[in-house]
């Protein structure tokens, strides 16, 4: 429960933390907004998607051992004992060390664990940004559709997208290793819940969080929504 509470206050922390790129608009002088980047720009997507990985791995790694051929490892129970898969699987760190089966092995076997997930989580992360139109030349097409422009400079794309990228591309990379360490660490120190079941829970309350917090913004000042081509 411990460990539960504290990567549940980290990802808040982390969800909330956000870089913030003051615009203006074209429109009306003197009037402008910022466009928030979110630290973990790709939200849980990543450890989603390489959770579905290691899930499939596994799978994989039961048939090819009921069918006499452990390529990918074998099982006792429904606990990984050797190969690929013993590797790619999260120990219950607090639990060896209360139930004095702890063996040095289990450190190499978090190492490998965490930077299998943190890999994976930027590749994925990367794969995401480029596929679900959250990289620079998208948004910088919806900023301009949405009437805005960087204070100072005349309104084409291509300058909003330059100042975009030098803070998408980090965002995307140092946001995924974050939400990769996250999630391995919740599993490896045995939290309530998987380290991506947290992780989305924690996501689903903080977008619910802002979708009320901007839904009364817009009922407070109706212009807004007017002003964002909304």
């Amino acid at each position: 429960m411990l460990f539960t509470a504290l990567i549940f206050v980290v990802a808040v922390y982390a969800q909330s933390m956000k870089v913030e790129i003051p615009l203006s608009f074209g429109r009306i002088r003197g009037q402008g907004i910022r466009w928030p980047l979110k630290f973990l720009y790709t939200s849980n997507i990543p450890v989603i998607l390489i959770a579905a990985l290691f899930a499939n791995i596994q799978l994989w790694a039961r048939l090819l051992e009921s069918w006499g051929r452990p390529i990918l490892g074998t099982f006792v129970g429904n606990v990984p004992a050797s190969g690929l898969v013993a590797w790619l699987f999260a120990p219950n760190l607090p639990a060896e060390i209360i139930g004095g089966s702890f063996t040095p092995i289990l450190i190499l076997k978090s190492i490998v664990y965490i930077l299998a997930f943190v890999v994976g989580s930027v590749i994925f992360s990367i794969f995401w940004v480029q596929t679900s139109g959250m990289d620079a030349s998208s948004q910088a097409k919806q900023i301009i559709n949405s009437g805005l422009q960087v204070p100072g400079f005349r309104r084409d794309p291509r300058v909003i997208e330059k100042l975009l990228e030098r803070y998408i591309s980090p965002l995307t990379v140092m946001g995924a290793m974050v939400i990769g360490v996250l999630a391995s660490t919740a599993d490896l120190l045995g939290a309530l819940t998987s380290g991506t079941g947290l992780l989305l829970t924690v996501m689903i309350i903080y977008r619910l969080y802002e979708d009320i917090s901007r839904q009364h913004m817009e009922d407070m000042y109706p212009g807004i929504r007017k002003m964002m081509g909304q």
